[in-house]
């Protein structure tokens, strides 16, 4: 193994882990760091590479020893291993998977799920952590590494689980320097990993197969995540970051890295906020990422329950196959504890956007009466939509305040953009084209302050116009955008 030499930099905290000091930015350690660091073999514990003895409670002995021992590395050779009791994870242990390793859940035998007073202000899956394959509560300097896989058979449960069953492969909450990079983790029932008011984590080459069960990673409540080179390929979401009630509180997240991302949805959401949205969210960057499917959202981004959600970044993203490639949504559910308010999205940008097979939902912002989405830019965005649609009224479409999926929102008027209640708007360098000729206009603005369109080209469909323009205040067409307009009690302004 070998160790980075760390060397003191100036106005750098300090930080004590496992005996040795590291330096990070920010004010807090970014990283385990355990030099000659005691490695505790399961198998010395007593687990048996058979796949047929359950190993949780040496896989549960060699972490009470390393914990004990100041921390350690609990490694789990080559082979295969079922596990079919929950096992406890303990602060400075790394579970260090060796490749050829599987560890392989159960049908039953797990942790009974925990009471929650918080309940009925999120599902059940989210609301209880004790029923899982790992589970762990307060940690700090926790992981998972190597090449090995945590699979869970097949046995963990999609929806409700009863006592001794198991909807989750990894369950942590409250933890604070978390690595998770090289395993594999199969089959994960409602969720391959969900961790809920976390500080610092770090997760490189991380693979998630779930696309035959549920959700992928659910980050909820956390904040200072760094995401490389991740595949991930689930049925419901596959990357989302949420803020729910389940601590009964309300708890910040952001400061989000995500790059060289691999991912698919199935049925639902590949990269998502919300829909659970109790807390701010700030300071994402997502760059260099492909999504391949996606049943609902590709880039989705709601705020249901109050959140403010701000300083969001796409770059360098490729889509295809997603039913929404682009949706941005304020609702009015307010699901959480306390009295939250409406919430609100503004200061998102993507850039170097492609999208292809689009689907049946319009890329849209919608914003709710005195709660605009504002200041969202989008440069170098080309969408291909599927067109065919015939003519629809150009009316403002059906809506439903308490729900986040596309098809919350009718027909939308346009077969590109739509947007309602909208602030500082601004396309530049963007086109949209279809693959079926469409009776609809390629954008329509309804309720809008401060629209800018700077060299769009949009295919012309059947409709008597490219660019709907409906009470929309301040729009300025610039660049050579050449778009024929339909102009309804708007108002031009261009900065000179």
């Amino acid at each position: 193994m070998r160790y980075a030499v760390l060397r003191r930099t100036a106005l750098l905290p300090a930080v004590a882990v496992a005996g040795i000091v590291v330096f990070c930015a920010g004010g807090a350690a970014a990283a385990t760091v355990q030099p000659h660091a005691t490695t505790f073999n399961v198998k010395d514990y007593g687990a048996k590479a058979d796949g047929k003895t359950n190993a949780a409670a040496s896989f549960d002995k060699a972490i009470d020893a390393a914990n004990k021992a100041g921390g350690g590395i609990v490694e789990v050779p080559s082979g295969s291993y079922l596990s079919s009791s929950t096992v406890h994870l303990k602060s400075n242990v790394t579970i260090q998977l060796d490749a050829g390793s599987t560890i392989t859940g159960a049908s039953s035998g797990y942790d009974k799920p925990e009471s929650n007073p918080n309940d009925k202000y999120q599902d059940y899956g989210h609301s209880h952590f004790h029923n899982a394959m790992f589970y762990g509560d307060g940690l700090t300097n926790i992981g998972f590494t190597g090449a090995g896989t945590i699979d869970g058979g097949g046995h963990l449960i999609t929806g409700n689980p009863k006592s001794g069953q198991a909807d989750k492969i990894i369950s942590l909450t409250r933890c604070a320097n978390l690595t998770l990079s090289g395993v594999t983790l199969k089959r994960g029932g409602h969720f391959a990993a969900l961790i809920n008011g976390c500080d610092h984590v770090v997760s490189d080459h991380l693979t998630i197969s779930t696309a035959g069960d549920r959700d992928g990673w659910n980050i909820i409540s956390t904040t200072n995540v760094t995401i490389t080179n991740i595949t991930d390929a689930a049925n419901d979401d596959a990357l989302v970051f949420k803020s729910d009630w389940a601590l009964g509180k309300t708890l910040p997240n952001g400061h989000v890295t995500v790059t060289n991302a691999k991912l698919s949805a199935g049925c639902c959401n590949a990269l998502m906020f919300g829909s659970e949205t109790c807390g701010d969210f700030t300071d994402y960057q997502f760059s260099h990422i492909t999504i391949t499917g996606a049943g609902k959202s590709g880039l989705g981004l709601v705020s249901m329950d109050g959140a403010h959600i701000s300083n969001v970044h796409y770059d360098d993203i490729t889509m295809s196959n997603t039913q929404s490639p682009i949706m941005q949504k304020i609702g009015t559910r307010k699901r959480c504890g306390g009295s939250p308010g409406v919430g609100s999205i503004s200061d998102i940008h993507y850039s170097n956007i492609t999208g292809t097979k689009a689907g049946k939902f319009s890329p849209t912002l919608w914003g709710e009466s005195g709660h605009a989405i504002s200041d969202v830019t989008f440069d170098n965005v080309h969408l291909d939509l599927p067109g065919g649609s015939g003519s629809v009224s150009s009316g403002v479409p059906s809506n439903s305040g308490s729900d986040y999926n596309p098809n919350s929102i009718g027909t939308r008027p346009a077969y590109g953009f739509y947007l309602h209640n909208v602030s500082g708007i601004t396309f530049t360098n963007s086109g949209f084209t279809f693959d079926k000729s469409d009776s609809r206009p390629a954008i329509i603005a309804n309720a809008a302050t401060g629209l800018t369109l700077d060299h769009v080209t949009a295919q012309a469909g059947k409709a008597d116009y490219d660019l709907g323009l409906q009470q929309v205040s301040g729009y300025c067409l610039t660049g050579g955008t050449t778009l024929r307009l339909s102009n309804s009690g708007s108002t031009e302004k261009c900065s000179s």
